[in-house]
């Protein structure tokens, strides 16, 4: 396997394979499936952020997706009625997989849904009224997001909205080298209709910004950024993991190579970074930064296929507030190992936990429990990750299947869900040509209302 350095790790593999039948154990009930739209989904490279929202002032979930060309869909659920609506288009998408759709609702009401128009610009598309998708959805040029790809938002308590890029700097000069992707964020605090950028706010360009490494790797991928409102003495903050890219040892060279995996806060409030022991990193991170205070595992650069670790990785807290993170890495034979980190008073404990598990998305299950979702050949499984335990044994479950007949490719936990809609799941398509294959089903589950 990847020769892996945890940072003050206990390593253990637990048995993955799920049961012939199952029911969900935590409730005592299995999850249904409703499928909104049929034979239109096409390749889409979303992190597990922003897939839908509920709003509990009309009822309604709303979810948003890609089809062909990745042209942006929302679709609305009314839970008065249990009935979907038409897709309605609010975007196009510019036949590149990585201009999908993220959304919130802002404070008045209003549907915003960003697309990061491949390392150009960032774009979001405004609902005509609040609460609702009918009508004439009008679209704005953030121009402070430029460069941008990979759009994360969110709303904070105080109703400012973020939404967190990739910029690919090489795009606006033409002169930086191709792997210097450092991340940013924008901020509105008037419901989406102006926005400053990170220099305008903080006086840096950059949020997130390693560069000059001997082994050219200063490109970001977030996995996730999660939003965990304030309590027990703690600000609003947001947990980050992310993984570095770029040429290695060859050069300046665009996602060659991926390696290890970095944790940080950010709290809205005052716009610092933050590490794990709480130490203030002020309003950007650099190389020197991450190495010595955000570094949870220290991968081996490995030959480019596969890459690893994954694109995609989880963050989450326990009970007690301690931060969590978890990976996927794929070692040269291709097979796929998952390892979680937690921290405690004397570092980080992590453990690989399974093999064979490509994980997407999680919410918590209890006070100390995250059910997992993890996306087999066909269909969804969960897990329970019991973050934060010692005992090995207990650490990691299944619990359930998901009936879904065909292969799902991405699965976001719905905002502020309500079940019958828990989950978004985006069903793969034939093939990875967005203007030609777009035949994947869109799928929501959740544990059926009385």
């Amino acid at each position: 396997m990847n020769s892996i350095r945890l940072l003050l790790a206990a390593t253990v593999v637990l048995a993955a394979v799920p049961p012939a039948t199952a029911t969900a154990q935590s409730s005592g009930a299995a999850m249904s499936v409703m499928t909104p739209a049929t034979s239109v989904a096409a390749r889409t490279d979303r992190r597990p952020v922003a897939g839908g929202v509920y709003d509990p002032v009309a009822q309604t979930t709303f979810i948003t997706w890609g089809g062909q060309n990745e042209d942006n869909y929302i679709q609305a659920y009314a839970h008065s009625t249990g009935t979907w609506s038409a897709p309605v288009k609010v975007g196009d998408g510019d036949a590149d997989s990585h201009n999908y759709p993220t959304i919130v609702q802002a404070p008045d009401g209003h549907l915003l849904v960003f697309r990061g128009m491949h390392n150009r610009e960032l774009v979001v598309a405004r609902s005509p009224a609040p609460h609702s998708i009918d009508g004439m959805w009008t679209e704005q040029v953030i121009a402070e997001g430029d460069g941008a790809t990979y759009p994360m938002p969110f709303v904070t308590g105080d109703g400012s909205i973020f939404v967190f890029v990739r910029e690919t700097t090489r795009d606006l000069d033409h002169t930086t080298p191709t792997d210097t992707r450092p991340m940013k964020y924008v901020r509105s605090t008037d419901n989406g209709l102006t926005w400053q950028n990170t220099l305008q706010l903080t006086g840096t360009k950059y949020a997130i910004a390693p560069v000059g490494r001997a082994d050219n790797l200063n490109e970001i991928y977030i996995g996730q950024l999660r939003l965990e409102p304030a309590g027990s003495g703690r600000p609003e903050r947001v947990h980050i993991v992310y993984t570095l890219a770029g040429g290695g040892s060859e050069g300046h060279l665009h996602d060659r190579y991926h390696r290890n995996v970095y944790y940080a806060t950010f709290t809205p409030g005052d716009l610092r970074f933050h590490s794990a022991t709480g130490v203030d990193l002020g309003f950007t991170v650099d190389d020197a930064d991450q190495e010595a205070y955000l570094k949870v595992a220290q991968t081996e650069l490995q030959a480019t296929n596969p890459r690893t670790p994954d694109y995609i990785s989880l963050v989450g807290s326990t009970r007690n507030g301690r931060p969590f993170v978890v990976w996927m890495e794929i070692d040269v034979t291709g097979d796929l190992h998952d390892h979680t980190a937690t921290w405690t008073p004397d570092g980080w404990v992590a453990r690989e936990f399974a093999t064979g598990v490509r994980v997407r998305d999680m919410e918590p299950a209890g006070p100390q429990t995250w059910r997992v979702y993890a996306t087999p050949a066909t269909g969804i499984d969960t897990y329970l990750l019991r973050a934060g335990t010692p005992d090995a044994d207990e650490l990691w479950s299944y619990e359930s299947r998901i009936d879904i007949p065909d292969a799902v490719q991405r699965i976001e936990v719905i905002g502020g869900y309500r079940d019958p809609a828990r989950i978004l799941a985006t069903g793969a398509s034939s093939g990875r040509d967005v203007d030609t294959y777009y035949d994947g089903d869109i799928y929501v589950a959740g544990l059926a209302r009385p």
